[in-house]
């Protein structure tokens, strides 16, 4: 198995290539799933936990979440499809697609069917007009922000899901800062919207 360094980050297309390629090759045929699998997760676990550890707090996600997400992704490749011919660019690529289907659905999410009473036709326009109020109230809040906070809070609500890499990239910041500021920002504009924005259920 590669040692912990692993390949210089598969610079090179030997040793770490070779684990998984024969790792895929035993998990194809069956031949023996514990040896095959501890093959694949030695050589790819590296470069996952970094990646998703990257990826997920934009996302949302935890990083464990998301790097089980990647293993799911790698075996189910269909056995004709062979392991990936560039595993590096395979881990970087599925990462940000996780993150991003992660993403999306976390934004879809709505409270289970009972939790809060269905609204009726009469009481759409005015859900509608409340919504948008608070969104106002939101963009008003998040442009009063200190420093660089109201940019990067733009960026994170992008609708082109950017990663962290892009943000960093667009606004000049590091993308190991990004988290911390991020928490910052974050508890700025809660305090803020805690003045500003009553809840629906306190209006009545």
């Amino acid at each position: 198995m590669p040692p912990v360094g692993w390949c210089r980050g598969f610079g090179a297309t030997g040793g770490c290539h070779r684990h998984v390629r024969r790792g895929m090759t035993l998990l194809d045929h069956d031949l023996d799933p514990a040896a095959s699998t501890a093959l694949v997760v030695g050589a790819l676990q590296p470069l996952v936990r970094a990646e998703a550890r990257a990826e997920a707090p934009a996302a949302g996600l935890d990083p464990a979440d998301l790097e089980q997400s990647v293993w799911v992704r790698l075996l189910e490749r269909p056995a004709t499809a062979g392991p990936p011919s560039d595993a590096a660019r395979w881990v970087r690529d599925t990462v940000r697609a996780e993150a991003r289907r992660g993403r999306r659905t976390a934004r879809r999410e709505r409270p289970y069917a009972g939790t809060e009473p269905a609204a009726g036709p009469a009481d759409c326009p005015e859900r509608a007009a409340l919504g948008a109020a608070e969104r106002r109230a939101l963009r008003s809040a998040m442009a009063r922000l200190p420093g660089r906070c109201p940019r990067l809070l733009e960026a994170l609500l992008a609708p082109g899901d950017p990663t962290y890499r892009e943000i960093a990239g667009e606004l000049g910041m590091s993308q190991g800062s990004l988290g911390p500021i991020r928490s910052r920002c974050l508890g700025c504009l809660r305090r803020m919207l805690a003045a500003e924005v009553v809840a629906p259920s306190v209006r009545g």
